[in-house]
C-alpha cells in the first residue's frame, strides 16, 4: 500500500452552486425529469380531482352530509369494521408468503406486524413502493434478514398485488365490461373482453412459469422463482384482499339500481389505481374525486361523500393511530433501557468500537418509523380540520363572550391550520426541526380551538394524541430549515414575500359576517364574484407551496478539524484512534443534532467517507450519520463509512449501504466494516489504498 498522502491527496470540495460545480449534464437533466415525472402526473390528477369535487359538491350542504352520517345503522358500522379486520388479516399473508419464498423462518406474528406497519404507512403516505419498502427494510433488517432478502420480499409483495388486481380487473372486463367507469360505454365490448383475457393470460402464464422455471437472474443476483403452488396462493390472497377492501366501502354505499358488488368493485379498483398513480397521501382528492364521478350516476352525492368519509376512517385513520400508539408505547420501554445503559458512564472517555445494546437498533428503527407515522397522522389531522364543518356544524358554545367572533372566524382559522399541517407534514418527512416545532404549536392551537368550538371530544382528543405521538421524538427531527440556518437568499426572500402576500389576501378575503365557514366553503358556496372565489383558493395553494419551500432542510454545517476540534472529538466516548495519522487529515467534523456526537470525514474523489462510528452520546449518533449522507447529496457525492462497528449497522443499511467486513483488521470480538454501495466497493477500496496508511497499523 502507498505511503500516507500529502495534503493534495484529499480533493477539495466542489465549488459553485451546483452539486458538482460544473452544472448538470444532459443525462442528469434527463434523470431529474424522469424522477419528477410521477410528481407532475400526480399534480395533474390532483388538480383534476379538485375540479371534479368542486363540481359535484357545489349544490351540497354540510347539514345533509352530517345527517347522512348519523343515519348509518350500527349493524352497517360493525360490518365495515369486520371487513376492515378481514382486509388487514389477508394483507398479513402477503409478507408471510414472501418470507417463505426467500427461505427464511419468521413467526407469523412478526410478518403480520411488518405487513400491518408497511401497508398502514403506504396507504396513508402515498409513494407506496417507497414508504412500504422503508418500513420493511427497517423491521426485517432488525430480525436478521439481509438487504437483498428484504428486496425480494418487497418485489414478491408487489407482484402479489398485481396478480390479484389482474384477476379481478380481468373478471370485470370479461363478465361485465359495461360497468367499467369512464370507458365502459366508450369502447366496444369485444375490445374490453379481449383486454380482460390478456390479463387472465398473464396470470396463467405466471403460474405455468412457476412449474418450469426455478431461478431467474436479476443483474448479478440469482432469484428463486415462485413455484406454481406459490403463484396460485399469491393470486388467491391478493384477490381476496382487494375484494375485502372494496367490501368496506361497498358496505356504506346505499343500495341503488344497477349498482351491484361487481360494478362497485370495478369503480373501486379504478379509483384506487388513480390514487396510487397520483402518489398523494392516501390518494387524497384523487381517489375521492374518481369515486364521486363514477358513483354519481347511481347514488346521491351526499351519500357518496358519507361513504368515502367512513371508509377513510375505518381503513386509513384508525389503523394509523393504532400503529402510532403501538410505537409510542414501545418507545417508553426503550427509553428506560437507554437510561440504564448510560448509568455509570461518567469518567474517562471509552475507547474501541461502540458496543451494541439489545434495544438500540430497534429503538433507532422505530424512531425512524415514528417519523413516517407522524407524517401521515399530521396530514390526516389537516384533512380532519378541513372537513370539520362537514362532520360537525359549528356552535362555539364554549367561547363565552367571544362566541360571535369565533363563530365568524373560528372555522376559517381551523381550515387554514389544516392546510398548514399538510404542508408541515412534508417538512416532518424530511426531519426538519422547524416543522416539528410548528406542528406541535399548530396542533395545540387546533386542540384548544376545537374545545372552544364544542366539537365531539374525539376531535381534540385525536389532535392531542398526534401531538403526544410526535413530542417524544424530538431527536428524530435533526435537520435545520434553510430559512433558519442560511443567509437570506433571493429565493428565500421571494418565498417569504409570497407567503406574507398570501396571508394578507386570506385576511382580506376571509369571512366578514356571522355566517363564517371554512375557506373552501367560502370559495365554493359563498355568493361572490368568481374571480374573488378563485383568488382565495389561489392564495391558499400559494401559501401551502411557500410553507413547503420554507421548511426545506438547510445545508449542513461542518466543524473544522483544528486543534480545538481534535481535542473535542478525542474527549468523546468511542472516538476512533489514529484519525489524521493512519488516515488523511479529516476534511471536517459532522456534529449530531444535539451537538453531543461528532463524526470526522474525508473527501476521496466522488465519495464522502465517515471515519468510524460517530463518537459521543449514543442517542445523537444516528443524526450525525444522516447528516453526512445529506452533505454527500448536496455535494453530488456518494456516502461511505470506514471502520465502523456492529451497533449501528442497521442505520447504515437504511442508507442503502452494504457492510463489507475488514477481516484483516477486525478482532474476533470487535469486527469492523466498510459500509458502501454494493457497486462502489472496488472503487472506494482502490482510493483508500492510495490515501490511507496500511490497514494493519490502524487496529480496531
Amino acid at each position: 500500500m502507498a505511503e500516507r498522502p500529502t495534503k493534495d491527496a484529499t480533493p477539495a470540495p466542489p465549488q459553485g452552486d451546483g452539486p458538482t460545480g460544473a452544472g448538470l449534464t444532459p443525462a442528469r437533466r434527463r434523470n431529474a425529469l424522469l424522477r419528477h415525472l410521477p410528481h407532475v402526473l400526480g399534480l395533474f390528477l390532483l388538480v383534476g380531482a379538485v375540479v371534479v369535487v368542486q363540481r359535484e359538491v357545489r349544490t351540497l350542504h354540510w347539514q345533509d352530509i352530517s345527517h347522512a352520517l348519523l343515519t348509518i345503522p350500527a349493524t352497517t358500522l360493525w360490518a365495515g369494521a369486520g371487513f376492515t379486520l378481514l382486509s388487514y388479516l389477508v394483507l398479513s399473508f402477503y409478507d408471510w408468503l414472501a418470507v417463505r419464498q426467500v427461505g427464511c423462518k419468521l413467526a407469523f406474528r412478526r410478518t403480520a406486524f411488518a405487513a400491518f406497519c408497511s401497508y398502514v404507512l403506504s396507504h396513508n403516505l402515498g409513494f407506496s413502493a417507497i414508504s412500504g419498502a422503508a418500513v420493511r427494510f427497517r423491521l426485517y433488517g432488525n430480525w436478521g434478514l439481509k438487504p437483498f432478502e428484504v428486496a425480494q420480499i418487497i418485489a414478491f409483495c408487489s407482484a402479489t398485488y398485481l396478480l390479484g388486481a389482474a384477476v379481478l380487473i380481468g373478471s370485470v372486463l370479461v363478465l361485465e365490461p359495461g360497468t367499467v367507469p369512464f370507458i365502459g360505454h366508450a369502447l366496444p365490448s369485444p375490445m374490453m373482453r379481449l383486454a380482460g383475457c390478456v390479463l387472465w393470460a398473464g396470470v396463467i402464464g405466471y403460474v405455468i412459469a412457476g412449474r418450469y422455471v426455478n431461478e431467474i437472474r436479476v443483474w448479478r443476483w440469482q432469484v428463486t422463482f415462485p413455484s406454481a403452488g406459490m403463484a396460485v396462493m399469491q393470486t388467491l390472497v391478493a384477490a381476496l384482499e382487494v375484494a375485502a377492501t372494496a367490501a368496506i366501502a361497498y358496505t356504506f354505499v346505499p343500495a341503488a339500481p344497477g349498482l351491484d358488488y361487481g360494478t362497485f368493485l370495478a369503480i373501486y379498483i379504478a379509483s384506487y389505481t388513480a390514487g396510487l398513480v397520483a402518489s398523494v397521501p392516501g390518494g387524497l382528492g384523487v381517489f375521492d374525486g374518481t369515486m364521486m364521478l363514477a358513483l354519481g350516476a347511481y347514488v346521491p352525492a351526499t351519500r357518496v361523500v358519507t361513504a368515502i368519509l367512513i371508509f377513510r376512517l375505518f381503513y386509513y385513520i384508525v389503523p394509523l393511530f393504532v400503529a402510532g400508539i403501538m410505537f409510542a408505547a414501545h418507545e417508553l420501554f426503550l427509553r428506560g433501557d437507554a437510561a440504564l445503559s448510560r448509568k455509570g458512564s461518567a469518567g474517562s472517555p471509552l475507547r474501541g468500537p461502540r458496543p451494541g445494546r439489545p434495544s438500540q437498533v430497534i429503538r433507532e428503527s422505530e424512531a425512524d418509523f415514528s417519523v413516517a407515522v407522524a407524517t401521515g397522522a399530521v396530514s390526516l389531522c389537516g384533512g380532519l380540520l378541513l372537513a370539520l364543518t362537514l362532520l360537525d356544524p359549528e356552535s362555539w358554545l364554549n367561547a363565552g363572550r367571544l362566541q360571535p367572533l369565533f363563530a365568524m372566524v373560528g372555522d376559517y382559522l381551523l381550515s387554514l391550520i389544516g392546510v398548514a399541517l399538510i404542508g408541515l407534514g412534508i417538512g416532518l418527512s424530511q426531519r426538519v426541526t422547524l416543522a416539528w416545532k410548528a406542528t406541535i404549536g399548530l396542533l395545540s392551537v387546533a386542540c384548544a380551538l376545537t374545545l372552544l368550538r364544542d366539537s365531539p371530544m374525539a376531535v381534540p382528543g385525536l389532535l392531542m394524541l398526534v401531538c403526544l405521538l410526535i413530542a417524544p421524538f424530538r431527536g428524530s427531527y435533526y435537520r435545520h430549515a434553510r430559512i433558519m440556518s442560511e443567509p437570506l437568499s433571493s429565493q428565500t426572500i421571494l418565498s417569504l414575500v409570497l407567503l406574507i402576500s398570501s396571508v394578507v389576501v386570506l385576511v382580506l378575503a376571509g369571512p366578514h359576517d356571522s355566517a363564517g365557514g371554512s375557506w373552501w366553503e367560502i370559495m365554493l358556496f359563498a355568493t361572490r364574484p368568481g374571480i374573488a372565489q378563485w383568488t382565495l383558493g389561489l392564495a391558499v395553494m400559494l401559501g401551502l407551496v411557500m410553507i413547503v419551500r420554507l421548511v426545506r432542510p438547510g445545508r449542513i454545517h461542518v466543524l473544522p478539524w483544528n486543534k480545538q476540534g481534535q481535542a473535542r472529538y478525542r474527549a468523546l466516548d468511542h472516538a476512533l484512534d489514529g484519525v489524521g495519522q493512519v488516515t488523511p487529515a479529516p476534511s471536517g467534523l459532522i456534529p449530531g443534532a444535539r451537538r453531543q456526537a461528532l463524526l470526522p470525514f474525508v473527501r476521496l474523489g466522488p465519495y464522502l467517507v465517515g471515519l468510524g462510528d460517530p463518537a459521543g452520546h449514543a442517542d445523537d449518533c444516528t443524526s450525525a450519520i444522516w447528516w453526512l449522507r445529506d452533505l454527500a447529496v448536496q455535494e453530488g457525492c456518494q456516502p461511505a463509512f470506514w471502520h465502523v462497528g456492529t451497533s449501528l449497522l442497521a442505520v447504515y443499511n437504511e442508507l442503502g449501504l452494504t457492510p463489507w467486513p475488514l477481516t484483516e483488521e477486525g478482532a474476533p470480538l470487535h469486527p469492523c466494516f466498510l459500509c458502501a454501495g454494493a457497486d462502489d466497493l472496488n472503487t472506494i477500496r482502490s482510493l483508500m489504498e492510495k490515501a490511507f496508511a496500511p490497514l494493519g497499523q490502524s487496529g480496531c
